[in-house]
């Protein structure tokens, strides 16, 4: 029997299976994107041990250390629960999956002014769900462009392979991985207003350059989830949650990582 699409139009099913990424507006209203904003303002000014620790001494040469992502922030504060688990979204996901979605983990990325960008890479690498795969839904708290560091995506290579990554620049990525995107791809830059959602298959390579305004944040809630046929997930992002909120504990898979390393060292190998 065919699926169903529940949110999604045929179209937009289609152009997130053979490019990998869709943008889906409309999943969150103002008053709740004020509501992550504060939260995460709050959250700023403390330190998390585990999930978000900024140096917050002045003057700070590098603003990721003042402001760093925060890592698993549902594990801690009931309001990124709340987010992570967010219906809108978790009907887009049944949709794309054509089955129910698995929470597996929460980010925030502030990416302030001057900010360092992220290598191009594949979500897969680190959460390594199988069988089947991940899909994050990335929701732009503020604008995103190519001025302030938004997402870029790499189409039509969500049916590569997953591939061992080189080394990144670290003049230009906070993190060490970076994946070369073929030559007969493009990397495009995922322009986003406020409150828009982009969704993306797990071995979509994707990435983002530097912020170079002087003056705006580029705050991002980042959620990724894994199909509830899955057996297994990289250690580092269970438990998952089922849309009630309930745990679900697959086999760890050993050959899944840290989705970064600032905190790999106080997770459980």
């Amino acid at each position: 029997m065919a699926n169903v699409l529940r949110i999604l139009t045929p179209e937009q099913k289609r152009h997130f299976d053979t490019e990998g990424y869709l943008i889906v507006k409309g999943l969150f209203s103002t008053e709740e994107l004020e509501e992550i904003g504060r939260t995460f303002e709050e959250i700023s000014h403390q330190t998390i041990p585990g999930h978000f620790m900024p140096d917050l001494s002045m003057p700070v040469t590098d603003p990721l250390k003042r402001y760093p992502r925060v890592m698993h922030p549902h594990r801690f504060n009931e309001t990124a629960k709340r987010y992570l688990l967010h219906a809108p979204v978790l009907d887009v996901l049944r949709d794309l999956y054509e089955e129910e979605p698995l929470a597996a983990q929460s980010m925030f990325y502030y990416k302030p002014p001057g900010s360092r960008g992220q290598a191009l890479h594949q979500d897969n690498f680190y959460l390594k769900v199988e069988p089947g795969n991940c899909i994050a839904a990335w929701t732009a708290v503020d604008p995103a462009d190519e001025d302030n560091g938004g997402l870029l995506v790499v189409p039509k290579t969500n049916d590569y392979d997953i591939v061992c990554p080189e080394e990144a620049d670290a003049k230009e990525s906070f993190t060490t991985h970076l994946v070369k995107p073929p030559k007969d791809r493009q990397v495009i830059p995922a322009v986003m207003d406020r409150g828009d959602v982009l969704f993306f298959n797990g071995n979509l390579i994707h990435g983002s350059y530097r912020n170079r305004t002087k003056d705006r944040f580029r705050r991002a809630f980042i959620c990724h989830y894994a199909n509830a046929s899955a057996a297994r997930i990289g250690t580092h992002y269970r438990p998952l949650f089922r849309a009630d909120g309930t745990p679900v504990d697959l086999e760890a898979n050993p050959d899944g990582g840290p989705c970064g390393t600032e905190y790999a060292d106080l997770y459980p190998h």
